[in-house]
């Protein structure tokens, strides 16, 4: 059974800004920046294997904290924010000077916040592991890990940094890949928030076995934000599957008439990072209220 229809709205977009993360301008740039990203990760991967040992990691999984439920926190009634941690992102550069992790977690958990996404990769968004430590210890919120996952090796560096989901995105994993690594999730506790931008990825996804869908409003080849996205995309998500509508959502207005369309929850990172206070931002925003 797929999510109710709804109204049409005219699509809204955000251009990918003049300069790149690297300092670089041109369109053609951006669109490479998802293959630069994952070769990057591929890279600090075989050295983060030769530092630290797979069963290292295994072994601080197996001691780790008791895993909050990641989907019960999306599936409260009300409207339901994933708050997102990060420093930087390759198309706003610097988002956050003063960047405080755990301060900004109790902030955001102080302002109705249901969940909290770390973004831990550290060459293009500036982020790491130990922020996502730093944050699981201060929140009693359950915590994502976001990053570019393909590895088993990074799902048990999740859990053994204390993270209680694990983002995955379709457009680098294979069907294959996807079930592979959401059944290891499964096996470790963990739930998988499983990114897809188009019909073919969420078909996908879908057949892999995800039982949490995000929709990315942002194409990760150029960068541009659409909200409609999600509301094209929603009616092929099933009524058993946790919906999430997740970047460039800016106002309580959306928030609404996409609850309305069916989603569960909403991740929502550079309008707040990018707020003087995060934690009156997001009070604000669920509460329909002008910053």
């Amino acid at each position: 059974m797929s999510k109710k229809k709804h109204m049409h709205s005219q699509p809204r977009r955000q251009e990918l800004g003049a300069k790149s993360w690297n300092g670089t301008s041109s369109r053609t740039q951006a669109g490479d920046i998802l293959e630069q990203i994952v070769a990057a990760r591929r890279r600090a991967l075989e050295r983060a294997k030769q530092m630290t040992p797979a069963h290292k990691w295994e072994e601080r999984a197996a001691v780790a904290p008791p895993v909050r439920d990641f989907a019960a926190a999306l599936t409260r009634d009300g409207l339901n924010i994933i708050a997102e941690l990060k420093k930087a992102s390759p198309s706003r550069g610097l988002l956050r000077a003063a960047y405080n992790p755990a301060a900004l977690a109790a902030s955001l958990e102080g302002a109705s916040a249901c969940a909290l996404s770390v973004l831990t990769e550290p060459e293009f968004f500036q982020g790491s592991l130990e922020e996502l430590q730093a944050v699981r210890a201060v929140s009693g919120l359950p915590v994502l890990r976001k990053d570019f996952l393909f590895d088993p090796y990074q799902l048990f560096e999740a859990r053994g940094a204390g993270a209680d989901a694990f983002l995955l995105i379709a457009a680098i994993l294979s069907r294959e890949e996807l079930r592979r690594l959401i059944t290891l999730g499964k096996q470790l506790g963990m739930a998988a928030l499983v990114e897809v931008h188009t019909g073919e990825e969420l078909e996908r996804a879908l057949a892999a076995g995800a039982e949490i869908i995000g929709v990315n409003n942002r194409d990760l080849k150029t960068f541009e934000v659409d909200v409609e996205t999600s509301l094209r995309l929603i009616e092929a998500i099933p009524e058993s599957c946790v919906a999430v509508s997740e970047s460039g959502l800016r106002s309580h207005a959306e928030l609404m008439q996409l609850r309305a369309a069916g989603f569960d929850a909403f991740l929502i990172g550079e309008f707040l990072m990018q707020a003087v206070e995060p934690g009156v931002a997001l009070r604000q925003l669920l509460a329909g209220e002008k910053g």
